[in-house]
């Protein structure tokens, strides 16, 4: 990290996080981190603690990306593995959580992390900026946005970086796009991540002062996890008894569907572990219809295989990217599943998604006071916009002569940067 630089761009993502640097010239750079013999541009989001002492009097460890996932995978039961993190920004419910006796503010967490990928504010040259994106729409239920941006400045502030800038992640995205064009233009962006699917229309004028100007911007909660999220409730959960009754004073009831939102974020089957909810599933299987399904749930949750799982879904969502099926396959002690999906049925579930985000696009160009043909580029970037139901809907809208994407992990963060220099000039 000893570069000279003038801005650094952070995006810190749900899934992942990539840093990028701009040097004095103009290039950007972007961190790179080692995974075993691999070198990657871009680290998971994930945070891991585990207790080093006797359980009495607790010495707190923690590592962040790859090391918190062997961490985790080294000792599932005694450690506590954090993911998506940035989901709970938004959310006036997340304050704070008890890890081996320690209280965490949610901006605690966030700082660990973000402090194991910046570089240390007291090493850099007067006058570095550091631009940290954010979504349009915070991810979750009702966001509160003002919240959700505040908490993230605490969290940067919180890891040595207290003069932050922040700039909106889909306008980051195609920002080196719309640098290279020459020519006066009106371009919508398109950014998906794990969390949140964001849009922005900027006009382009190569001559002006202000070059890039934002015409209309809207985002949602809905992304590549709500499609993970889809293949799990239609082939996982109904296998760990989900839609399934039990009997209550000769009364048969459903399984309570609240065991299956955790689902939704992964690490939260660790929060499951609680003693009481386990007895408590404990108790419904005893007269449960389907008394095998909910132990198959119960070990899952004791044995910590929310992270398998997330693994073999997110596998077979990409697969099906690529592929007309993909085989969804996953064994743990007497519980498998080995089921082929049709990207014809993925796509029916994920339709009412995709319909929310096709209206979510929309917005962004009512705001601008555009209509489609009044648009010359669309630049998609993030995992999710290689799902073909994804890139479908902005072939319908604009047609495939203006769709253009690239770098589909890194264009935020080399953006945010690109701007923190434009910023300073």
């Amino acid at each position: 990290m000893g570069h000279r630089m003038t801005a650094i761009g952070v995006d810190f993502g749900t899934t992942n996080s990539v840093v990028s640097f701009l040097d004095p010239d103009g290039n950007t750079s972007t961190v790179r981190y080692n995974l075993g013999a691999q070198e990657l541009d871009v680290i998971r989001s994930v945070l891991c603690f585990w207790n080093d002492g006797p359980r009495d009097r607790a010495i707190l460890r923690h590592a962040i990306g790859p090391e918190a996932i062997e961490a985790y995978l080294d000792d599932p039961l005694e450690s506590r593995l954090m993911m998506s993190l940035k989901t709970y920004l938004a959310q006036r419910s997340f304050t704070e959580t008890r890890v081996f006796g320690r209280t965490f503010t949610l901006e605690d967490l966030i700082a660990l992390f973000l402090r194991g990928i910046l570089p240390k504010h007291s090493a850099q040259p007067p006058g570095t900026v550091l631009i940290a994106g954010r979504p349009v729409r915070f991810a979750g239920d009702a966001p509160d946005d003002d919240l959700g941006e505040r908490r993230l400045r605490t969290a940067y502030a919180a890891a040595g970086w207290t003069d932050v800038q922040t700039a909106l992640e889909p306008e980051a995205a195609g920002y080196r796009f719309v640098r290279g064009l020459t020519a006066p233009a009106v371009v919508l962006i398109g950014d998906f991540g794990g969390g949140t699917s964001d849009f922005s229309v900027l006009r382009f004028e190569p001559r002006s002062n202000r070059r890039v100007e934002p015409l209309g911007h809207s985002g949602i909660g809905i992304a590549g996890d709500t499609f993970d999220y889809r293949i799990v409730d239609r082939l996982i959960s109904p296998r760990l008894g989900k839609g399934t009754t039990y009997r209550l004073f000769d009364t048969d009831l459903p399984v309570p569907p609240e065991y299956y939102s955790s689902f939704a974020r992964w690490h939260r089957l660790s929060l499951m572990r609680a003693p009481r909810t386990m007895r408590d599933i404990e108790a419904v299987a005893r007269t449960a219809a389907h008394p095998d399904r909910l132990r198959a749930l119960l070990r899952l949750i004791r044995d910590e295989l929310g992270y398998a799982l997330y693994r073999a879904v997110s596998e077979v969502k990409a697969e099906l990217s690529r592929a007309d099926t993909a085989v969804l396959r996953f064994t743990h002690a007497g519980f498998a599943i080995d089921e082929t999906i049709r990207r014809h049925d993925f796509e029916q579930w994920i339709a009412e998604d995709i319909a929310r985000i096709d209206g979510t696009v929309q917005v962004a160009l009512t705001e601008a006071g555009l209509r489609e043909n009044e648009v010359d580029h669309v630049f998609l970037t993030g995992g999710t916009s290689l799902v073909p139901a994804v890139r479908e809907l902005f072939v319908k809208r604009f047609g495939v002569d203006r769709i253009t994407g690239g770098s589909e992990f890194v264009s935020v963060a080399e953006g945010l940067a690109l701007i923190g220099g434009d910023r300073l000039n």
